[in-house]
């Protein structure tokens, strides 16, 4: 109660839209008139500014428990009452707990003399509080008393501060229940691992699976439950091994197991596989051991079951290119060579920050759409947020899935980074849809038990429950005006300024950063997968037990934090606050018949029967919840066709079988190796033929989605992985390729190329300015060595004197090093051509002698694949003045001092006066 500066302000005018009455309609603007009531964790507001009988100031523990117990049970979107006097004032109340607002605005004063307060909240729905005053005057209060309470009521330093550890259910309101073994029955009891797993087949349909107590006090894995289901062939010994191969020690484990063929459901987080490509025989032998448990223990070397193990797949949920990063990182993905029995896939689900963005969209759009007069809500944001597009990804994974485990009777093994996320969407999701049971009230409890509490989907940082400070925001025009009034009483302002600087100051130096890192934690993961519900609940509505309403209770109590269902990481915080809150499921239990749907028919689900209970939906076929966004279906959808657009999700990369069609594992092709190279290049077919490195022939790959282009593996099965720059490095090499060939065609137009593809000499008596690439025997063939052949310079040039300044003589000292002897003759050198004529682009006159150009050299004749040129630094230079045939880049041999000679000679010229016109020498 000392975070409440003022419990009760009357007189205060409400501005808010309320929902359509029809799936066509618009919200419709009202304003109302009454008084504001502020719990410890409610925001009420009475339309009667009359008190409500039984609801006082919350100075007492019992009025305050009351309040935030039996009325609070009745939210906006529940149906469920206790008393009639709560039917009669349900309508009339507005409850807004504190844990739902994601942003409180104090604005400046309007022209009408009001001092507005703006609420905006995670459930879709704005107000605006119209005050009288702006601070308390004697016993009522004004708007910015209203801002600092709620903000410091809202604003928890601790889970145990929640309004789920002081709710009372409306049964047992007169008393709290005491912790003993009995009040863990009801809905903390829904899930139980050996009950559900049973049901599932597993001891009577298959004995390849078994539980294991590894993890029985949260030390093996601290976000996994306390049972997991294990291949029986797998000891607990080796399951410890392949923990450390897994990020977080998120090993493989079962989640589902199909009623019809055994088919199984694993899930697990990223292997650690990191640029050393890392491995572990425990983590692949576990892999193995799952792929093959349509076999007994017995018979695990015996013949398969047909479609065992055709399409066994490993879905990565992440983009490839995110899967490339985290191998920067230490992590990555499955090296498909060390994985013979299944697949992989990626799905291209973005990531959690992507999704945040993506409904901060929407949000904008209906914020902007409240503002205007018309309240038309532009499609056009909506379009922008892409929110449609990432449920057609998930839905469309969630279909490969659902595929490969009935019709291809394959197993599955799903994981993202660290299968807390999108991995519980795609396992949850598949499951609906496989078996019915989860399509009943009671067994999709059970489902959001197992497969997002148990197995650790972090709810209260995607959720942020426990808020922050960065959501409560001073208008600055009104502070100026504030402080204007301020210093007419007393200096008051000046006090005002000073403490909020040094708060200012003080949050800056001690926990500003910490009080905002959790909020790069908040996405609207479980929002998804109940959206992603929905889709497939309108495609099939006859085959959910439970409505709509029952989804849209469970979206707004996921925030109210008004039960402990939703408030907690993992299974282990989870089971230490079980004698201390409510389950949500005891909530759902005792309103089963308001959720009933009533267009459910359970015998469409037998299995002997039609689809078999299967559900195998059209992922394209996704629309925007209108209902939870508080809207229209026409404004939010329009027109069909625009729909099938923003549905259009990604496409999917896969099935991988081998790190030859891994996009995240593919190395950087190296000029000079045999990886292939897209290039656009006039050379004759026979040159575009590509080689292994024995030279025993080219390997055909299979073509992989979105035109990534393979490389073959080096030697030992290692990765190339050269970083995310294969795209700009490919491009850089197409534009030379064809800007090389563009020259050398000018050249030859130009009648300047003798033989541009005619045979070259040996290299052992060619001249100099040939330069040849090898393929070093470096480490993976990724070093390129450069071998500059020696040079051999005519006998029919004169040496320049000592009066030339530019030349180098033997004395001196070349900043390559010493210049090598000269030979006298050559027979190997090239003749000299004139090309004074024969240059079209020359500028030369009798006086002056020829620019030298350079040529490209002709490819040797054993090599069929293209060589490329490092830079255009390699070219070579002939002139009839100079026998340098090629200027290197760099020259480290003995021949440099003489290279350095001859570019002399090359500007010089036979005479003095041709380099001299002045006569100096």
């Amino acid at each position: 109660m000392d975070t409440i500066r003022i419990a009760k302000v009357d007189n205060v005018i409400l501005e808010h839209y309320i929902p359509p009455t029809t799936s066509n309609g618009q919200p419709s603007k009202v304003r109302k008139t009454g008084g504001i009531h502020l719990t410890p964790h409610h925001l009420i507001f009475c339309e009667n500014p009359a008190p409500v009988a039984g609801v006082g100031i919350p100075g007492g523990s019992s009025s305050s428990s009351n309040i935030g117990g039996v009325v609070a049970g009745t939210s906006s979107s529940s149906i469920a009452s206790t008393t009639s006097k709560d039917k009669q004032n349900k309508n009339d109340e507005i409850w807004i707990p504190y844990p739902t607002i994601t942003l409180l605005t104090k604005l400046p004063q309007s022209i009408q003399g009001h001092y507005p307060l703006k609420i905006e909240t995670k459930h879709f729905e704005n107000y605006v509080f119209l005050f009288e005053k702006d601070r308390s005057m004697g016993k009522s209060g004004g708007a910015e008393d209203v801002w600092q309470s709620i903000k410091d009521s809202a604003v928890k330093t601790s889970v145990e501060q929640l309004h789920a550890f002081f709710y009372t259910p409306p049964h047992s309101h007169s008393t709290r229940p005491l912790p003993s073994s009995s009040s863990t029955i009801g809905g903390w009891a829904t899930y139980n691992p050996r009950n559900e797993f049973a049901r599932q087949g597993l001891g009577s349909k298959t004995k390849s699976w078994r539980f294991t107590d590894i993890n029985k006090d949260y030390s093996f894995s601290p976000t996994y439950p306390n049972k997991m289901v294990v291949p029986t062939k797998i000891s607990d010994s080796t399951l410890s091994y392949a923990s450390k191969y897994r990020s977080k020690g998120r090993i493989p484990v079962l989640s589902y197991l199909h009623w019809g063929n055994n088919a199984s459901i694993t899930r697990s987080s990223q292997p650690m596989v990191g640029l050393k490509n890392s491995r572990s025989a425990q983590d692949e032998r576990l892999v193995e051991c799952i792929f093959s448990s349509h076999q007994y223990p017995e018979a695990a070397y015996s013949a398969p079951v047909y479609g065992a193990t055709t399409t066994n797949l490993i879905i990565d949920a992440r983009p490839t290119t995110n899967a490339m990063a985290n191998v920067a990182m230490g992590a990555g993905t499955e090296n498909m060579e060390n994985y013979k029995l299944g697949k992989k896939a990626y799905l291209g689900i973005d990531n959690i920050h992507v999704m945040r963005n993506s409904l901060k969209i929407i949000i904008e759009a209906i914020r902007e759409a409240e503002s205007k007069p018309s309240g038309i809500l532009d499609r056009t944001l909506l379009r922008r947020s892409n929110w449609l597009k990432h449920l057609s990804t998930i839905l469309d994974g969630s279909l490969m899935i659902i595929r490969n485990i009935h019709l291809n009777a394959s197993h599955v093994l799903i994981h993202c980074s660290d299968g807390w996320d999108r991995t519980a969407q795609l396992s949850a999701i598949s499951q609906i849809c496989l078996d019915p049971y989860y399509r009943t009230i009671e067994g999709f409890n059970v489902l959001v038990e197992k497969d997002f509490l148990s197995f650790g989907h972090k709810f209260m940082d995607r959720s942020n429950h426990l808020s922050s400070e960065r959501y409560f925001i001073l208008s600055e025009n009104n502070d100026q005006e504030s402080d204007e009034s301020d210093e007419e009483n007393g200096g008051e302002g000046a006090t005002k300024a000073a403490q909020a600087f040094f708060a200012s100051v003080q949050k800056q130096f001690t926990n500003s950063t910490a009080s905002t890192s959790h909020l790069k934690e908040i996405s609207p993961v479980f929002h998804q997968f109940l959206d992603c519900v929905r889709q497939i609940q309108r495609q099939f509505p006859e085959r959910f037990e439970f409505n709509e309403q029952y989804l849209l209770e469970i979206y707004y109590h996921l925030y109210s934090c008004q039960f402990g269902t939703f408030l907690f990481n993992n299974e282990r915080q989870k089971s230490q606050y079980t004698t201390q809150t409510t389950s949500i499921w005891d909530h759902a239990t005792q309103n089963k018949s308001v959720y009933i749907n009533k267009e459910f028919d359970g015998t469409l689900d037998k299995k002997a029967e039609g689809d078999q209970g299967v559900l195998l939906f059209d992922p394209k076929d996704v629309k925007f919840w209108f209902r939870l966004f508080k809207r229209g279906d026409e404004e939010m959808n329009g027109s069909p066709v625009l729909l099938q657009q923003q549905a259009q999700g990604v496409d999917v990369v896969g099935p991988i079988t081998s790190s030859l069609q891994d996009p995240a594992t593919l190395s950087l092709p190296v000029p000079g190796t045999t990886n292939p190279v897209r290039s656009v290049s006039p050379l004759p077919p026979q040159a575009h033929t590509l080689n292994n490195a024995s030279g025993s022939g080219s390997e055909s790959n299979t073509p992989i989605k979105r035109g990534l282009t393979t490389s073959p593996p080096v030697p030992g099965g290692g990765w190339n992985w050269q970083g995310a720059f294969n795209v700009v490095q490919s491009a850089g090499r197409q534009i030379k390729n064809i800007s090389q060939d563009a020259y050398n065609q000018l050249k030859a137009e130009a009648v300047e190329v003798d033989d541009p593809w005619g045979s070259v000499p040996d290299s052992r008596s060619s001249g100099s300015g040939e330069m040849v690439h090898a393929a070093s025997g470096g480490i993976n063939g990724l070093e390129e060595r450069k071998e500059y052949r020696t040079y051999t310079p005519r006998t029919n040039f004169r040496i320049p004197s000592e009066s030339n300044p530019w030349s180098s003589s033997s004395n001196s000292t070349s900043v390559h090093g010493p210049a090598p002897v000269i030979p006298s003759t050559s027979s190997h050198a090239r003749p000299s051509t004139n090309r004074v004529n024969s240059n079209p682009w020359s500028t030369t006159t009798p006086d002056r002698p020829a620019t030298s150009t350079p040529t490209l050299l002709a490819p040797e004749p054993n090599t069929l694949e293209r060589k490329i040129s490092p830079s255009l630094a390699d070219l070579t230079l002939n002139d009839k003045y100079s026998t340098t045939t090629q200027i290197p880049k760099t020259a480290t041999d003995s021949s440099s001092k003489t290279e350095d000679e001859e570019m002399v000679r090359a500007a010089m010229g036979d005479d003095k006066k041709a380099w001299d016109p002045l006569g100096a020498l």
